[in-house]
């Protein structure tokens, strides 16, 4: 591998640094060495790489991942996994501790490191669980697993029911300077719900997954925040309401510590999806209504969001063939996520390219609290190089991950990355 990689002639949009004009960047080893209007191609031997008319940008980071290792590696391993990631132009991810067994120590912790460095494609990063077997009950090590690298906590999955023990872990986790992020759900509320509760679950016969469940727990969680004050660092996730935009709208007016997520699937499908029974529109939080995508589009406008994700959920067919009722939940969509925001986003221009890279690398990045996501100087030499005018249509069966659960075969976008360049190495280039 070469030592030195030269990017010339592209588009360089570095929302961290405020970069967004035509330039070369110069790579030397596993750090950014130069970015300069021109830049001679080095004497010693130096991989260059034509950017004109392409986007370069920090490398994209999904802070919400399911790679599925241990347990079920026939859904995903970490190796299939963090290849779909890299194609798609991710150099780092970070994965959810529902496995089986779920990540609740540092040893565990530990093998999500070590086999996303034996795959040598994006940079795998592993949330531990909040309480031990993701049960509510008892909180799990998270000293230990925050010593040996996790980057967050979270029972994604399930909602920590019990206050009492959710006030404990984000006592605890401000100690380490840890993000504890929480999937909002009341069991209680949310009951045997499989797709929104309103009109379109009663005339399907399904039972409804009320939009309370999810605003119940982050109203709570804010509360309990607001108890803590000091210290704290609080993450919504996979939030699909426009009940819970104005509960986090509201926590940031009062500078709480509280970050949120969006996924592409909340921004461009609906519960009306559902009629046909098609299992690859089950997900939990449940697709909601237009009126819940406008909200949470008017609040990516607003900057109220700090992260565009994938929750990226591989199953297999035979799961997903089985029953509305019994099929799980989730959508595989790292493969075609760039493409998807672009036309969530960028094409009915609610951000530019520069607001939905900062979306994807720098404000992530700063949820999880890892020093990427920028072009700096000396910083990682981690790059995704995009062609914004490229255009396809989603194949499933051309997806780098092991699963083909996603609603979105056959459409048509625009935007996908052409190199990706983890630590200084071209781990992608088509």
């Amino acid at each position: 591998m070469n030592a030195e990689i030269l990017i010339k002639n592209g588009h360089v949009i570095d929302p961290a640094n405020g970069v967004n004009k035509k330039a070369d960047v110069l790579i030397k080893g596993e750090r950014i060495a130069e970015i300069a209007g021109k830049i001679a191609v080095p004497k010693d031997k130096c991989t260059v790489i034509d950017a004109a008319g392409k986007l370069v940008t920090p490398g994209l980071i999904d802070i919400h991942v399911h790679f599925r290792e241990p347990g079920d590696e026939e859904e995903e391993t970490i190796a299939s996994g963090s290849a779909a990631a890299v194609a798609a132009g991710f150099t780092s991810v970070v994965c959810m501790p529902n496995t089986k067994p779920p990540i609740e120590n540092e040893t565990d912790v530990e093998f999500i490191h070590r086999k996303g460095r034996r795959a040598r494609k994006s940079y795998v990063y592993a949330m531990g669980s909040i309480t031990k077997g993701r049960e509510g009950v008892e909180l799990a090590e998270m000293g230990f697993m925050a010593d040996a690298g996790a980057v967050g906590f979270t029972d994604d999955g399930n909602g920590v029911q019990d206050a009492a023990v959710m006030l404990r872990a984000l006592k605890y986790a401000s100690m380490f300077n840890v993000v504890v992020a929480q999937h909002c759900q009341d069991d209680r509320i949310a009951g045997n719900g499989v797709m929104n509760a309103g009109y379109h679950s009663t005339i399907l016969g399904l039972p409804g997954l009320d939009a309370l469940a999810e605003e119940a727990m982050l109203w709570r969680d804010i509360q309990l925040v607001k108890k803590i004050k000091h210290g704290v660092r609080y993450h919504v996730q996979h939030i699909s309401t426009a009940g819970s935009v104005e509960l986090v709208k509201a926590a940031k007016k009062e500078s709480l510590p509280v970050t949120c997520e969006v996924t592409p699937h909340h921004l461009l499908l609906t519960e009306e999806m559902c009629g046909q029974y098609d299992t690859n529109y089950k997900v939990n939080p449940p697709l909601r209504t237009k009126k819940d995508i406008d909200s949470l589009k008017a609040a990516i406008a607003d900057g109220l969001v700090d992260a565009l994700v994938t929750d990226h959920a591989p199953h297999l067919q035979s799961e997903k063939e089985l029953e509305f009722l019994t099929a799980p939940f989730g959508i595989a969509s790292l493969d075609c996520v760039l493409g998807l925001y672009v036309k969530a986003l960028i094409e009915p221009k609610i951000l530019d390219w520069p607001g939905l890279i900062r979306l994807m690398t720098e404000k992530p990045a700063k949820v999880i609290g890892v020093d990427k996501g920028t072009l700096g100087i000396g910083k990682a030499a981690d790059v995704t190089i995009i062609d914004p005018k490229a255009e396809y249509v989603i194949d499933t069966g051309k997806f780098k991950s092991k699963s083909k659960n996603c609603p979105y075969d056959g459409w048509r976008v625009s935007g996908r990355a052409v190199t990706t360049i983890v630590g200084g190495e071209i781990r992608f280039q088509i």
